[in-house]
């Protein structure tokens, strides 16, 4: 059993669309998605569609609570805001529903699936290093656990005590708990202007972080002409 492992797809189709082909090739035969489906790019509709129609578990990002309800957006910055407040006008009622009823946290055959923190997955907190690492392996009751919401693929390891760091491939090990972040599929943001996701092997034990290039150039023109800020267009040349 191979899982393909998505987080962070934000809207962006042609980015999602490269990973779903690579997966393939990487003969994967499941798929989890770890929120954040709709935001920031120009195709939530599309990519929600495309999740939805799959089947695949999916847990509840921010982007996607806050897509799906009204009222204030407090906490997001102007550009995040403007695109949460576009993307509710392509969603209908039933699309909205959906984000709205995905759980904040899952257990997936033998691992977990989160998109924040496990400590409190409806706060929103990000993961960056190990105090914060330490937190959610607190609560966390099965070896392996994938996150995502901080677009940064980094994996973090617990045996006598905790380590962590960037990673291209995780071995996974007896007597060790893993909480790795995937990075994401549709706006990077660790200098590496590519789509990312992880594949993992069950029968190898083995976590492995893919970076593919995309149709960015069709993203970008998207994301402008839907009246979307610049800024979102922009910094997905730099992955920042």
């Amino acid at each position: 059993m191979k899982y393909a492992i998505i987080a962070d797809i934000h809207a962006n189709l042609e980015a999602f669309e490269a990973v779903l082909k690579d997966s393939k090739e990487q003969n994967c035969t499941d798929y989890v998605c770890l929120g954040d489906v709709v935001g920031y790019n120009a195709n939530p509709k599309e990519c929600l569609d495309i999740v939805r129609d799959m089947g695949m578990p999916c847990v509840k990002g921010n982007h996607d609570e806050y897509c799906s309800m009204e009222g204030e957006l407090g906490g997001f910055n102007p550009h995040a805001a403007q695109a949460v407040n576009w993307t509710r006008g392509q969603l209908s009622d039933e699309d909205r529903k959906w984000l709205r009823d995905l759980r904040y946290l899952r257990l997936v055959y033998k691992f977990t699936i989160v998109h924040a923190t496990l400590d409190g997955p409806a706060r929103w907190g990000y993961v960056f290093d190990k105090l914060a690492a330490a937190a959610s392996f607190t609560y966390q009751n099965t070896s392996v656990c994938f996150f995502g919401h901080t677009h940064v693929p980094v994996a973090f390891i617990r045996d006598s005590g905790l380590r962590g760091g960037f990673y291209s491939r995780v071995k996974i090990e007896p007597g060790k708990k893993y909480f790795i972040n995937v990075g994401s599929v549709g706006q990077s943001r660790d200098g590496v202007a590519k789509a990312t996701y992880a594949t993992y092997d069950m029968d190898e034990g083995v976590v492995e972080l893919r970076r593919l290039d995309y149709d960015m150039e069709t993203t970008q023109k998207k994301i402008l002409a839907a009246g979307l800020p610049e800024r979102l267009a922009e910094r997905l040349s730099f992955g920042r």
